[in-house]
């Protein structure tokens, strides 16, 4: 019984120690295989020894990249496709509002006045004995007066503001059974000075109906004459106002200086009320420089027919609320007949010069294409002959803005050679 224990026990022994002899022998493999890991480790961490912290980072940033960088390109390319769809939609938006918020009553203008007469006797009496009355009406006022349609007189003047003194003037007169010379000089007087004094209330309403307040006496007087100031039809004040209205909303909703895009708009025409040579552009340009008008300002009213390129983003605003109350269904009337007319003496004008073949008339009369024969002129003579046709072009015709002269000198050889 005893052997028989003995016997069990050394079994037991037995398997025990096989048991840990393979226990000893996994724990060998394992400490192989970690000392393998460890080689590998050291390799990498020599070569990683090898780069600087600024090398280590590109190459993390690298191997980040190129996994991500199909992942980015949608993205990007979804959010632009959101961004522009977000943009148009807004920029509509913002643009039929502004013009909702400039819409005016409106009521086109033209520029003759019309004096109405109850009884054709009154012409006998205008004219005066030997035409004197006539006379001293036309040399005090500085209008041509035209009484040969029945029932109304006419007075035309290319200036309007003279053209209003007339007629306040005439129907005075008509109303004054003295009418003589020295009359119509002294009545011719205080009108002129009552229309003066109605210029500065307008002016002074207007800048003030936009915002615009402590502006000098004699530039709210300027201002004032836009009452008595037509464009194709469109009465200044109302297209001044109209136009401020529109750029004042844009710049708010875009985030623009409001005030520098208000006094722009206020600003912009007022060289068509201002006598001197040049276009309205340059005229105004001059004006608010004397009355030392901040640059920003001044170059809003220069850039607004794009006769310079813009300057700042308030410039684009009031060039594009220009464009809106001008352009609008109803705004302007002009001639069509008296419109091709135009364009086509235009073109007139640079073909009677030597060495051009051919000339178009682009963006209603404000640029004039010109094309030269190369074997005629060359670039200097080119260059002098496009100068020569826009001074011309700008004295003989009324043109909105600058006129814009390119001169195109293109020469062409052309070889070729026949195949059998």
């Amino acid at each position: 019984m005893q052997n028989q224990d003995l016997v069990s026990l050394e079994k037991k022994l037995l398997e025990k120690q096989e048991k840990i002899d393979n226990e000893k022998e996994q724990l060998e493999k394992e400490k192989e295989r970690l000392d393998e890991l460890k080689d590998e480790y050291r390799q990498k961490l020599s070569k990683t020894s090898q780069m600087t912290a600024d090398e280590a980072k590109k190459e993390l940033l690298k191997e980040t990249e190129d996994k991500e960088t199909a992942a980015l390109a949608k993205l990007i390319k979804e959010r632009e496709e959101e961004a522009k769809i977000t943009s148009d939609r807004k920029a509509r938006e913002i643009l039929v509002d502004s013009m909702r918020h400039g819409a005016l009553n409106y009521i086109a203008e033209y520029t003759v006045s019309v004096v109405k007469i109850e009884d054709e006797d009154l012409k006998g009496r205008i004219i005066g004995k030997e035409g004197r009355n006539i006379r001293a009406f036309e040399q005090a006022t500085g209008v041509d007066v035209d009484l040969d349609e029945e029932g109304v007189i006419r007075l035309s003047s290319f200036d309007q503001v003279r053209r209003e003194v007339a007629r306040r003037s005439l129907e005075i007169l008509i109303k004054d059974t003295r009418i003589q010379p020295f009359r119509i000089e002294e009545i011719v007087s205080e009108t002129r000075k009552e229309v003066e004094k109605i210029m500065l209330e307008e002016g002074e309403k207007l800048a003030h109906e936009v915002g615009v307040f402590n502006l000098p006496p004699e530039l709210l007087s300027i201002l004032g004459r836009f009452k008595f100031r037509t464009s194709y039809g469109q009465n200044l004040i109302v297209h001044t106002l109209e136009e401020t209205k529109i750029g004042i909303h844009i710049a708010s909703e875009i985030g623009a200086d409001v005030n520098i895009v208000r006094l722009g708009c206020l600003f912009h025409d007022i060289g068509k009320v201002v006598e001197g040579e040049g276009s309205h552009v340059k005229l105004g340009v001059e004006l608010l420089k004397r009355f030392n008008i901040p640059e920003t300002i001044v170059n809003c009213v220069a850039e607004h027919h794009e006769d310079k390129p813009f300057s700042s983003v308030e410039s684009i605003i009031v060039y594009i609320s220009d464009s809106i109350s001008g352009a609008r269904p109803g705004a302007r009337y002009e001639d069509v007949e008296e419109y091709g007319k135009r364009l086509k003496d235009m073109e007139e004008i640079a073909k009677k010069y030597d060495g051009v073949e051919d000339a178009y008339a682009f963006e209603a009369g404000r640029e004039l294409r010109v094309i030269i024969n190369p074997g005629k002129l060359d670039d200097a003579e080119t260059t002098l002959v496009a100068q020569k046709i826009r001074e011309e072009v700008s004295k003989s015709l009324a043109v909105p803005g600058e006129v814009k002269v390119t001169a195109i000198r293109e020469f062409r050889a052309v070889s070729s050679e026949s195949t059998p």
